[in-house]
């Protein structure tokens, strides 16, 4: 559990939560929950000032709401002194301002999502149903071959979720599942790599799969690809680039010009049926700081869908 707590000595970490919620009429949401930690030097500040910080914070909250068509997300900044920002072991939290992740001592569940952000918010109750998956090389995940690109990365594919979700003035109970990944380094993507295509997957079978496609500039995929394979009893596999293909079937284009794929066909090397992967919701930009494509997805038998 130490490891749920932050890491200073690292550059960069986040606590990143995503999650397929259910109304009890059956109506489909989405979210998304991110804190992020960016050191902008190493050590600490010198002065003894409560001010005084090396540490910005950034948090994401997103929901996407399937039948009307929405797509509603924020984002806030903060500095990691004076209270404003930062994270807690005694009891556990993540917090950015008044948006905060709350545990118990040390960071055991259950965990407690609080977010309002005005015309949407989170009060939801996370609990995992499977072990932590270490992923890469026993948590240590390498993402290109310079040395030192690689991060500590380990995730919960499934923590059963339950709670509040409100949606302008309408507040809806929800159940569901959420994943969690956990992940720090001091690293950037190599001279030759442009971003990643990135999926965690719970599957109807208890199965679960997370897979990241690093995309290279010339348009390949990086060798260092990966990801991990879950078994409905928790027994995890790491997943290297050969043991996967994804192929984009369909892409989007938002009104700020960038292009996104929003359908994909994924194959594991024969550990499930060739998957259909496609957004329940074209639109799902965020429309950050830094902008990119995050949303729910449906996953089908591709030979049924």
């Amino acid at each position: 559990p130490a490891d749920h707590a932050a890491h200073p000595a690292y550059r960069n970490e986040w606590w990143y939560l995503t999650g397929n919620l259910e109304t009890a009429d059956g109506k489909r949401l989405g979210y998304q929950l991110t804190f992020f930690r960016i050191a902008l030097a190493p050590g600490t500040p010198v002065s003894d000032s409560a001010w005084a910080t090396h540490q910005v914070w950034m948090a994401h909250v997103a929901v996407t709401d399937v039948a009307a068509g929405e797509h509603r997300q924020a984002e806030r900044y903060a500095r990691g002194g004076a209270g404003l920002a930062g994270q807690s072991t005694q009891p556990f939290g993540v917090w950015l301002e008044d948006w905060r992740i709350s545990g118990e001592t040390g960071g055991d569940f259950p965990w407690t999502i609080d977010v309002d952000a005005g015309d949407f918010a989170l009060k939801l109750v996370t609990n995992p149903s499977k072990p932590p998956v270490l992923q890469g090389d026993k948590g240590l995940s390498q993402k290109s071959a310079a040395p030192g690109n690689a991060s500590y990365y380990y995730s919960i594919t499934r923590l059963a979720t339950r709670g509040e979700v409100r949606i302008g003035d309408t507040t809806y109970r929800v159940t569901g599942m959420s994943w969690l990944d956990r992940e720090w380094s001091t690293s950037a993507l190599g001279d030759d790599q442009a971003g990643w295509d990135w999926f965690s997957l719970q599957l109807d079978s208890g199965d679960d799969m997370m897979v990241y496609r690093l995309r290279q500039k010339d348009g390949g995929t990086d060798p260092h690809s990966a990801g991990a394979w879950v078994t409905g009893d928790g027994h995890s596999e790491t997943l290297q680039a050969q043991d996967f293909t994804l192929r984009e079937e369909r892409f989007w284009s938002s009104a700020s010009g960038h292009r996104y794929p929003v359908a994909w066909i994924l194959e594991s090397d024969g550990r499930a049926p060739a998957l259909r992967v496609e957004a329940l919701l074209d639109d799902q930009e965020m429309r950050t700081g830094v902008r990119y494509w995050e949303g729910a997805v449906d996953v089908l038998d591709a030979d049924s869908s």
